[in-house]
């Protein structure tokens, strides 16, 4: 049996209360809650959702323990509020996690002035809970660590999203069941602005080629880094730039010995932050300060995590990948990039003769969803601020989960692994790819030999969740090729057996392929051959 997808209709013409430019996390959550408002709203995003900022961000949920040192009180209470929201609505995709705070005799703070931050970080949050990670697992940690150094390590609680895109997934899915046209792949080539108020916009659907206008009563720029380039293309002109891109760059690298099991936040050197964080049974390392990694900024984290960990005997060929993106943070005249505020704005461009046109600055993924309630309230759409949670819950593994997982295995006629793989990333929708996987044992079938993973949750997000190319689905829907295994042969087998069920010919298999490639290689930069300069000098 083979699926065919749908093509998608022309909306050349019609009219959407709110029009949304951008479909990174922020975008998307903004799209969500104008469509759950009952409004009429378009999504629009030049490549693919989650594509952006939000595939190549470290990661984490969190309340911002160092925006305390900033006086950004307010901004570190809407994170730990957020977090736990998050923690307890999408318990399948974001996870506690324990984080240990490494500070060694050269750094600038005192002992006392982190146990006070870590003291009030927990009083703002009204966590109660007083889980520490144990003083064994410290102990190791302080064994893997340089030898050579005296170390203070601080343990508290945050947390991790592995996979953000498998979020906007879902949050997309929520947004089109809710009444939002979604439209990625599709570039807008500029805002419509006349007589001093945006009406319109102007944009070129790269999957048909053609051109489309729409009107809409309020346009929302949620671009990200690219806001600036939208206002200069729609002849929007702001008095200076909305934007400071800072680069954030990240290693991946496969588990080493003493590789720790908690999340590190430690300072390089020159005061730069470094995470060192378990990721999809990889370590990550990362810089949250530059869009591709320089060689530079590869040799600046791997220094760093080589001078951590010495006894792992890290080196540049055990880096697996690279990968960078710019941060869309407010413009600042700050000399430290961390000195940056992470809160977001909201810039109306009626001064600027631009009116029901406005650009979301800043914002992070803890922060999505109430940045959305906010953007939402300011168009003067009722968006109810949701049910107040109780912090600090009992965050043991829910008995129910194994119950779910055995009815998806049996539902799906497929084995326990692959349906804790279908629980784990789809949650509520597992039962929809279950039924899909009774289908035929090709939608069964592993997407590559090395996953547990199956066809039929590919399947499901070319039918549900917009996917258009290879790529949509293999890293960001199904995002098996972020995994350790991955590798060009896993590729094509992966390829032939989504083509089988899809029905692609072998000229639009070989496409699909190549076009897939051309994207990984892209995101996932492989470090030079040739030594690092790090390795260089010390030959």
């Amino acid at each position: 049996m083979t699926l065919a997808v749908k093509p998608r209709a022309s909306i050349d013409g019609q009219h959407f209360h709110v029009v949304v430019i951008g479909g990174g996390i922020n975008g998307v959550a903004v799209a969500r809650e104008c469509a759950r408002s009952g409004k009429s709203t378009l999504l629009i995003e030049q490549n693919d959702f989650a594509s952006g900022v939000t595939s190549r961000s470290t990661r984490i949920i969190h309340g911002g323990l160092r925006y305390l040192e900033h006086g950004e009180i307010d901004l570190v209470r809407e994170s730990l509020r957020e977090r736990e929201r998050l923690l307890r609505e999408r318990s399948h995709l974001v996870h506690p996690l324990h984080f240990v705070l490494l500070l060694n005799q050269n750094g600038g703070r005192s002992a006392m002035k982190v146990r006070a931050g870590l003291w009030l970080y927990q009083k703002i949050s009204g966590s109660k809970s007083t889980a520490k990670l144990g003083e064994m697992e410290l102990k190791r940690i302080e064994r893997a660590l340089d030898a050579g150094q005296r170390w203070s390590l601080f343990s508290y609680e945050d947390a991790q999203c592995e996979f953000p895109e498998r979020l906007v997934a879902e949050w997309l899915t929520e947004a089109i069941d809710a009444g939002a046209v979604v439209r990625n792949h599709a570039e807008v080539i500029a805002v419509d602005v006349a007589h001093g108020r945006a009406r319109g916009v102007l944009f070129r659907d790269r999957v048909t080629g053609k051109d489309q206008r729409v009107d809409a009563a309020w346009i929302l720029n949620c671009t990200g880094p690219w806001a600036d380039r939208l206002c200069q293309r729609s002849s929007v002109r702001t008095k200076q730039p909305m934007l400071g891109g800072v680069r954030g760059s990240h290693l991946v690298l496969p588990r080493f010995a003493g590789a720790p099991d908690a999340a590190l936040y430690t300072e390089a050197p020159d005061g730069r932050p470094v995470f060192v964080l378990p990721w999809n049974d990889q370590i990550l390392v990362g810089d949250p300060a530059k869009t591709a990694p320089s060689q530079e900024e590869i040799d600046y984290l791997l220094r760093t995590v080589t001078q951590l960990f010495p006894k792992a005997q890290i080196t540049a060929r055990s880096i697996k990948y690279a990968f960078a993106g710019v941060r869309p943070l407010p413009h600042s005249d700050a000399n430290k990039p961390s000195a940056v505020t992470r809160r977001h704005f909201l810039h109306d461009h009626s001064d600027e003769g631009a009116t029901r046109m406005i650009s979301i600055i800043g914002g992070k993924l803890t922060t999505a969803a109430s940045l959305a309630r906010e953007c939402a309230r300011t168009i003067g759409l009722p968006t109810p601020e949701p049910s107040t949670v109780a912090v600090g819950p009992d965050r043991s593994l829910d008995p129910l989960l194994d119950q779910a997982i055995l009815e998806i295995a049996h539902a799906g006629s497929v084995s326990e692994e692959s349906a804790r793989g279908i629980v784990e990333w789809h949650g509520r929708r597992a039962m929809d790819i279950a039924r899909m996987a009774l289908i035929s044992v090709e939608m069964r079938a592993p997407i590559c030999p090395h996953t547990s993973h199956i066809v039929a949750e590919v399947v499901e997000a070319y039918r549900k969740e917009c996917a258009i190319s290879l790529g949509d689905v293999l890293l960001r829907r199904v995002p098996v090729a972020l995994g350790p295994c991955w590798s060009e042969s896993c590729s094509r087998e992966a390829a032939l057996r989504i083509g089988a069920v899809m029905g692609w010919d072998d000229k639009t298999m070989g496409s699909n392929l190549e076009t897939f490639e051309i994207e990984r290689d892209a995101f996932l930069h492989r470090p030079s051959a040739k030594l690092s300069a790090l390795e260089a000098a010390a030959d």
